[in-house]
């Protein structure tokens, strides 16, 4: 495991960076359920560029997210970034820890320059989004098998 992200030490919360197949313990129950395994597995998950974190309680993966490098035709911005694949397992859920990976994946993304992180957000996450100052461009579409999305954006 690489070194905690989070500059509080102190908590029994650490983020590291980790890789694509580390992910799968939470993309797989919480994004892809019922789903055979290789769901998970994203359209350049391994791309130098992208960047995936985990939350870790006591060296327990309990939460995921994925960065991907990646315009959207939507926005001019020429450094944009797809937040993709972001997860909490459920008996962790409502703990306010999703603000915790997606502030540190900012973060990272501001270090790097990126003007704006864009995503695909599902129904049931459009207030989380909303609550950390994300915005909606354009109307519902379904993502088939998944559900109801709205694309969404912050700018950095």
């Amino acid at each position: 495991m690489s070194e905690n992200l989070l500059n509080n030490t102190n908590s029994e919360y650490s983020i590291n960076i980790i890789n694509s197949k580390e992910t799968y313990p939470v993309r797989h129950p919480i994004l892809r359920a019922g789903k055979p395994i290789e769901s998970c597995v994203f359209d350049g998950d391994d791309f130098e560029t992208t960047i995936h974190l985990g939350l870790f309680s006591k060296n327990k993966l309990i939460g995921i997210s994925t960065f991907l490098e990646k315009n959207n035709s939507s926005f001019s911005e020429t450094k944009q970034y797809q937040l993709r694949g972001m997860a909490i397992l459920k008996e962790f859920q409502g703990k306010n820890l999703g603000n915790l990976i997606l502030k540190e994946g900012e973060s990272l993304l501001k270090k790097k320059d990126v003007e704006i992180v864009w995503c695909n957000a599902r129904e049931v996450a459009l207030n989380f989004y909303k609550r950390n100052n994300y915005k909606i461009i354009g109307n519902s579409f379904n993502i088939k098998d998944i559900g109801l999305h709205y694309t969404m954006f912050k700018m950095l």
